[in-house]
């Protein structure tokens, strides 16, 4: 499993600017430099992508944001550096992952989903699947695109395209399968054969997300949300042979981490929060540990039921996180 990590820092928010909050981040190229202010000193981190949306940036009268330097890292460029190489990975018949991580309010879904006219990863990449379909030159070639799309909510898994009253009260069962591997039992898998299709459902699913008020952000996302794309291609070699290829791609939107004295989270936000910052340790745990069997080293157990969140992506089977 190869993972990359891309950092992203955004503009002040409006309590950032009522609390004259100082900026202590910033990028050249692929490092991250983090400035002390109260103690002097800077460190130094370097990661694959880093990408500076602080400043330096207009917004048009349509609501796009767009760059007034080099510097500035839009939506598309984002996209072209993690986005793009999860669809080449996933054409080669990879399965994928991307998550967006970070505190609540930084961005995560601003980067994912997009907002207005400034399009994220989901609708960009998904858009890009059926321009490289209609593409295709090959008669001998075709494709199926299937969508789905899920969020855990205090570790139980709801399906977002199913109506609230309509869900069981105890959240989908997650099984495994000698030849399925890792799959949610009774989630509904919708077939589409346009963007448009996909943006419906996307639409539809995001109605149902569960958010909640923080001290930090109004619309605090309390659950993770992942999109599944499965997608297959055929290939008819002969009357008799056909070859086929199924990538599994997750888009991850995760919850973000939080600290209750900063959220002033209390009663249902406070276990929401509870539950989110306890499964993302286990994904940092489990991330960890499989970079360390990559490396060699023996006897690496992974947690991966030790929470919902990594029990559903099942990294196992990943070939490419982000």
């Amino acid at each position: 499993m190869r993972v990359k990590v891309a950092v992203r820092v955004r503009p002040f928010n409006q309590r950032e600017l009522e609390l004259r909050s100082e900026l202590c981040v910033d990028m050249r190229g692929n490092t991250t430099v983090l400035t002390n202010h109260e103690e002097g000193g800077t460190r130094d981190f370097t990661f694959d992508y880093s990408f500076w949306s602080h400043d330096e940036f207009e917004v048009l009268e349509d609501g796009l944001t767009v760059p007034t330097s080099d510097k500035y890292a839009d939506q598309k460029r984002v996209y072209d550096a993690v986005g793009r190489e999860v669809l080449d990975n996933a054409w080669q018949g990879y399965h994928c992952c991307l998550f967006a991580y970070g505190q609540t309010g930084a961005g995560k879904s601003y980067s994912m989903i997009g907002y207005g006219k400034n399009k994220g990863i989901v609708p960009m990449a998904c858009a890009e699947i059926f321009e490289r379909i209609r593409a295709e030159p090959d008669p001998n070639k075709s494709y199926e695109v299937m969508f789905s799309m899920l969020e855990i909510y205090n570790e139980k898994v709801q399906d977002l395209l199913i109506p609230t009253s309509l869900r069981p009260p105890g959240g989908l069962k997650i099984r495994e399968h000698k030849s399925m591997g890792v799959f949610v039992e009774g989630l509904t898998k919708h077939p589409v054969d346009s963007y448009e299709a996909i943006e419906e459902k996307t639409e539809e699913g995001n109605t149902n997300r569960t958010i909640g008020a923080t001290q930090m952000n109004a619309t605090s996302s309390r659950a993770h949300t992942i999109i599944t794309i499965e997608f297959r291609q055929k290939e008819v070699l002969d009357a008799k042979r056909t070859h086929e290829k199924l990538s599994v791609i997750n888009l991850v939107d995760l919850a973000g981490s939080e600290k209750l004295s900063k959220t002033g989270a209390t009663g249902d936000r406070m276990k929401e929060g509870a539950s989110i910052n306890k499964s993302l340790t286990v994904l940092g745990i489990v991330i960890s540990n499989l970079a360390a069997a990559a490396e060699g080293k023996k006897k690496v157990v992974v947690p991966y039921r030790d929470s919902a969140l990594t029990h559903v992506d099942d990294l196992r089977t990943l070939s490419c996180t982000k």
